[in-house]
């Protein structure tokens, strides 16, 4: 009886420890074309279907107010590859991560304008994180509500 009843607690803490969700966020702030200031923010968290990661995105140019929503997608072979694909394909970001950077480029989409694109990791408080996921759920709003 013992027996089964550490068997039951070992496995619910097992499927518990499974069912945990890793939310990792990051804020990058950088160049486009060496001259225009963007913000980039990032959010991973495991995928609830597999092992994987899953991206959600978004950027704007600081003269802006606007954000663009990104679709990312994680090389499976080299997992410091990402493609960033913005919200109704007004432009595309081919970039590597390194520690705290991400390094490339800006593709217009039809591929005449190739702009280097350089980001760094910028560090951020429990408040700024509430505010850019309060910015990001409405950009996701905005571009998916029916």
């Amino acid at each position: 009886m013992i027996k089964a009843i550490l068997s039951f607690f070992l496995s619910l803490f097992i499927f518990n420890s499974t069912q945990a969700q890793t939310v990792k966020s990051i804020l990058y702030k950088g160049t486009i074309d060496g001259k225009t200031a963007v913000t980039f923010y990032i959010k991973a968290e495991n995928h609830p279907c597999n092992a994987d990661l899953m991206y959600t995105s978004m950027y704007r140019y600081d003269k802006s107010g606007n954000w663009i929503q990104l679709n990312a997608t994680q090389n499976k072979k080299n997992e410091s590859e990402f493609v960033f694909v913005e919200q109704g394909f007004t432009g595309v970001m081919i970039l590597k991560k390194d520690n705290a950077t991400f390094n490339g480029l800006w593709i217009s989409p039809d591929t005449k304008k190739q702009l280097k694109t350089e980001l760094k990791k910028v560090p951020m408080t429990s408040k700024d994180i509430e505010f850019y996921e309060d910015k990001m759920e409405k950009v996701n709003y905005e571009n998916n509500d029916c």
